[in-house]
C-alpha cells in the first residue's frame, strides 16, 4: 500500500499558531489588530486558516538580525 502525503488546505487555529510555531494567543493578537490573515469559516461552528495565506504571512516576516549565542555560551 502506497501512502500519499497531503498537505491540508486549511488549519484550525491551534494547528496554525504549532504550524507557525508562535503561540494562538499571539494569532488572536495579530488578527485583532488586522496584521494577520483572517480565519475562514469552515463548516457551522469551525473556522480555520488557509495554510497558502499563513506562508504567505510568513514569508513577509522581516529576517531577523538577532545572532545566535556564541559557541560554549
Amino acid at each position: 500500500m502506497t501512502t500519499i502525503m497531503i498537505k491540508p488546505a486549511a488549519l484550525e487555529p491551534e494547528a496554525a499558531a504549532a504550524y507557525l510555531a508562535i503561540s494562538a494567543k499571539t494569532i488572536e493578537r495579530l488578527e485583532r489588530a488586522g496584521e494577520f490573515p483572517k480565519r475562514r469559516q469552515l463548516s457551522g461552528r469551525r473556522v480555520g486558516y488557509l495554510v497558502r495565506e499563513l506562508d504567505e504571512w510568513l514569508e513577509s516576516r522581516p529576517v531577523s538580525d538577532i545572532l545566535p549565542p556564541p559557541c560554549g555560551a
